[in-house]
């Protein structure tokens, strides 16, 4: 088993370091008070190849795959997760056609997207629809060579600043099916930007199609597909989501262990106390733990195994692992944790919203536990 980096992965770490060091660390605070969307910085990160790492060589990307994605990923969520989110959304729309799409698909909206600083979002949750995708009530209707869709999609990470979204509608009764549907269709409103506990520099809104008329060409995959097709998306990102949530607990070690050196209380530094040291000792420990299960379903996935088991543990660990160690820095910080000056309250609203989208833990947890009982059923030992 190889731990060690490649030249070109040390190399793209250093990059994505050295940008969030001069472009990110400087204005996360910024743009989590002003909720605005990042745009100068996505369109330096783009300028700089640090944007759409999964798009294949063939039409424009770079090609990484998802391992050496991650690797360098974390070093922009470690300076802001509503930032990174920001720069890396795209991924989650972009898999159902890179792993689904037709030739034809792939060229006409992955290429442009290497070429010029484009978005895309994946609209699949819905009002009464999350975690549980089945419910989701969003209707396409075939018409000639048409399908005309109908439905409300929420909390669209991305949703406002779109070029074009991937939809899961149901056609007929129960077959979910996935759509590419450009964002200047006639019949599609969106709505203001959400108001979130965190991640504020990440645009989410809601996305409501009435009547909107999709060419058939833009289906993706065959009727009754979606379902399949979005959580193969989730396959491939889970361990992009794992890595943001790395991301918040790295921080957030960092600046504890910073802020225990430091301080002083009772004639001695704060680090020498044991309840502080060792929660910095568990914190570091859960980080790595987190680490290797992100990379093993990375792994996977780049070599074409089934990676859903270690994904699902990859996300649920390492969200919870983050929100415990926002909180965790907080209590570190004693009085300054608490204010909105000094940087753990930021982690704690950033950090919350990994134990929820793409699956919430439970969801996770449910996941595994299928995986284990078929495991099982065909006498394999766990």
């Amino acid at each position: 088993m190889e731990f060690s980096l490649t030249e070109e992965d040390k190399s793209l770490i250093e990059h994505a370091r050295e940008f969030t060091r001069e472009f990110i660390s400087p204005r996360a605070v910024e743009y989590d008070r002003s909720g605005e969307f990042p745009m100068d910085i996505c369109k330096e990160a783009f300028r700089q190849g640090l944007m759409n790492f999964h798009v294949p060589e063939k039409y424009g990307g770079k090609g990484y795959g998802i391992l050496k994605g991650v690797l360098s990923m974390e070093e922009i969520f470690a300076g802001c997760t509503g930032i990174g989110t920001a720069l890396f959304a795209n991924g989650l729309s972009q898999f159902p056609l890179i792993l689904h799409g037709t030739e034809e698909q792939k060229k006409e909206f992955l290429e442009p997207m290497t070429r010029k600083m484009i978005f895309s979002a994946y609209a699949v949750t819905e009002p009464d629809a999350g975690s549980d995708v089945n419910r989701i009530s969003t209707a396409a209707k075939r018409d000639g060579d048409d399908y005309v869709i109908n439905g409300t999609k929420w909390w669209i990470t991305g949703g406002s600043v779109a070029s074009w979204y991937f939809v899961l509608a149901r056609v007929a009764e129960k077959r979910h099916t996935g759509f590419i549907v450009p964002a200047d269709s006639p019949g599609i409103s969106q709505g203001v930007k959400e108001i979130n506990l965190g991640q504020h520099a990440s645009n989410t809104v809601r996305v409501t199609f009435e009547d909107v008329r999709v060419p058939a060409r833009y289906r993706v995959g065959e009727e009754g597909d979606g379902f399949k097709i979005a959580m193969n998306a989730f396959d491939m990102t889970r361990p992009i989501i794992a890595t943001g949530a790395n991301g918040i607990t790295r921080t957030a070690l960092n600046y504890g262990l910073d802020y225990s050196r430091r301080r002083r209380t009772f004639d001695k530094r704060l680090i020498s106390n044991q309840g502080i040291s060792f929660k910095l000792a568990e914190m570091a420990t859960k980080l790595e733990a987190a680490r290797m299960l992100t990379y093993k379903a990375a792994w996977q996935a780049d070599n074409g195994q089934d990676n859903t088991l270690a994904s699902a543990k990859a996300k649920w660990f390492a969200s919870d692992v983050a929100m415990e160690a926002a909180v965790e820095c907080a209590q570190i910080l004693g009085g300054y944790g608490f204010s909105n000056e000094m940087p753990a309250e930021k982690l704690i609203r950033d950090a919350k919203i990994y134990q929820i989208y793409e699956g919430a833990s439970e969801i996770q947890k449910m996941v595994i536990v299928g995986k284990l009982l078929r495991k099982k059923e065909v006498g394999v030992e766990l």
